[in-house]
């Protein structure tokens, strides 16, 4: 027997404690809950590893990860958390949206749970309330709900003519009933009529356009981290329809969409790197409040406008914290 092994028994044995166990405790492991993928998930999980190092953390050196990814199908979340529960980690990361929190909380009552969240973790039924969380989960709200009525205020600015506008959701998400209904209630106190469409798949996306009825003006498309994943086709169908769209992320008029508007995204992972740090160190759930993002930004293509006939306010692109020509 090697001497550093034999030291490392002798060690073990005088606690009580098997070498594994000791191991297990030196060493402690994240589950890590992902509704998307790795490849459209690797530059937020660069972040996230990067305010997991900032709480002292880092993976491969004095933490390990276990990820799983649902790669979009959010059905799988609930076995994927049921899997990191079984797995007794020290604590479950939810990232990609409510599903996956929501999945991390029916899975266990026990393991620190830090989530990031689109909507209000409150109505989600996730935490007591947002300055003393309870329970054994916490996270960050990305405020994504929120925002939905000041979407479709900036797109009366964008699209002043659009009666009609439609709003896209992915039903399978936590989120889709409540932003379509805060859409609904904007439109309406703003006088306009909002029409609803779903695509819960990308094989959905053709046939939601599709179904849209003449006189829609401009389109909504939800912040879901399933959509995220699609920027390029959802904005290529827009195009396609000569439709305005206002969308979460600043992927999207990078991409060629009009405009985006929505919170510090990449903020909100290294935040949950923090938590999750603090965590491990042996802070509670229960007492760390739910960080709400401050900072939004708003992003204008002006090349895309101009090609859909959009004279776009100067009072709008003098607020926008990027303007792209």
């Amino acid at each position: 027997m090697q001497r550093r092994d034999f030291i490392l028994r002798l060690g073990a044995a005088a606690l009580g404690l098997p070498v594994a166990a000791r191991a297990q405790q030196a060493v402690p492991v994240i589950g890590f809950l992902n509704s998307v993928s790795p490849q459209a998930f690797a530059r937020s999980l660069d972040v996230f590893r990067r305010g997991l190092k900032e709480a002292g953390y880092a993976e491969g050196q004095n933490v390990t990860i276990e990820y799983r990814w649902a790669e979009g199908d959010y059905s799988r979340l609930p076995a994927l958390a049921a899997e990191l529960a079984r797995l007794n980690v020290a604590v479950i990361v939810t990232t990609g949206g409510s599903a996956s929190a929501l999945a991390a909380q029916r899975a266990t009552a026990t393991i620190p749970i830090v989530f990031t969240v689109g909507g209000d973790p409150v109505k989600l039924g996730l935490v007591e309330s947002l300055s003393r969380p309870g329970g054994n989960i916490t996270g960050v709200n990305l405020l994504v709900s929120e925002l939905v009525s000041k979407r479709m205020e900036l797109l009366r600015e964008l699209v002043p003519n659009a009666n009609l506008i439609a709003m896209l959701v992915n039903p399978n998400a936590p989120i889709a009933a409540p932003d379509a209904a805060a859409a609904r209630e904007a439109a309406e106190r703003l006088g306009r009529r909002l029409i609803v469409i779903e695509a819960g798949a990308e094989s959905d996306f053709e046939r939601a356009f599709a179904s849209l009825p003449q006189g829609v003006g401009a389109l909504i498309v939800d912040g879901d981290p399933f959509f995220d994943t699609r920027t390029d086709k959802l904005v290529d169908l827009a195009a396609r329809y000569a439709l305005p769209a206002i969308y979460i992320e600043p992927e999207y008029p990078a991409a060629g969409g009009l405009a985006s508007y929505g919170p510090a995204i990449m903020e909100a992972y290294r935040q949950v790197g923090v938590y999750a740090g603090r965590v491990l160190r042996g802070e509670s759930p229960a007492r760390l409040p739910v960080v709400q993002l401050s900072k939004v930004e708003l992003v204008i293509n002006l090349k895309t406008a101009k090609t859909l006939g959009l004279a776009v306010p100067q009072s709008l692109t003098a607020r926008a914290d990027e303007v792209i020509e």
